[in-house]
């Protein structure tokens, strides 16, 4: 399929613990197309952090390949690597990453100012992108004077400020309590339906989780087509 952003085959990873082998991962396939949101659900422990970190380069798989448009991970250089990463991918974690001493402008220019973008462009890119998530207000307001639901709105943000393909969220509602959170997931929603941005969200908020375009379950190394009721 020609609209595929991101895709895994056979992907398995496995840890050495001591003596032993731990298999992780055991063969995970997954597609996600242009504009699709994606949620992977599953118990602690179940590799679902280990899955996103391989989908975006972070980390490398024991065996199995990951593609981001077409593109094989495993041919690419380290900085073949970054590149592909700084320019289609965007992250989002449960705590929120942000440069303490810069401001909410200048960290969700971080990742266009690193692409070695004109910094006045890095800045007016940032700045619309902090209007759309409702922070015009609040540019030059760094991390800490910012509330739990800013600083993550901050962080989504820096997540589309490159227009990616595709956004990699790790439990980005699971450091917030619950108004905050759904007002998080309401964001993302509403961003979705603007941008042609795919999402792959890993949550344990099973309601998140339903509203997506399709949910899967991690468990015992594969994945599967969960749905709201599992």
């Amino acid at each position: 399929m020609s609209n595929i952003v991101l895709e895994s085959a056979n992907l398995t990873r496995t840890y050495r613990e001591g003596g032993n082998s731990v298999d992780v991962l055991k063969g995970v396939n997954l597609a996600v197309a242009a504009g699709q949101t994606v949620a992977i659900t599953g118990t602690s422990g179940s590799g679902k952090t280990t899955l996103l970190n391989l989908l975006g380069g972070i980390d490398k798989p024991t065996s199995g390949h990951v593609s981001i448009l077409g593109q094989d991970l495993s041919g690419l250089s380290g900085s073949e690597l970054d590149r592909l990463r700084n320019h289609t991918l965007g992250f989002v974690y449960q705590f929120h990453h942000l440069l303490g001493e810069f401001t909410a402008q200048e960290n969700t220019a971080m990742p266009l100012i690193i692409g070695k973008r004109p910094f006045d462009e890095c800045m007016e890119r940032a700045a619309a992108i902090l209007a759309r998530v409702g922070l015009q207000d609040r540019l030059n307001h760094k991390p800490s004077a910012l509330s739990g639901g800013e600083r993550q709105r901050v962080a989504i943000a820096r997540a589309l400020v490159n227009d990616p393909a595709c956004v990699l969220m790790d439990e980005p509602t699971g450091n917030l309590d619950g108004h905050t959170a759904a007002g998080v997931q309401d964001l993302m929603h509403g961003l979705q339906e603007q941008f042609t941005t795919s999402f792959v969200v890993v949550t344990h908020d099973r309601t998140f989780a339903a509203r997506m375009d399709c949910s899967y379950l991690l468990a015992n190394g594969l994945l599967q087509p969960s749905h709201a009721g599992d």
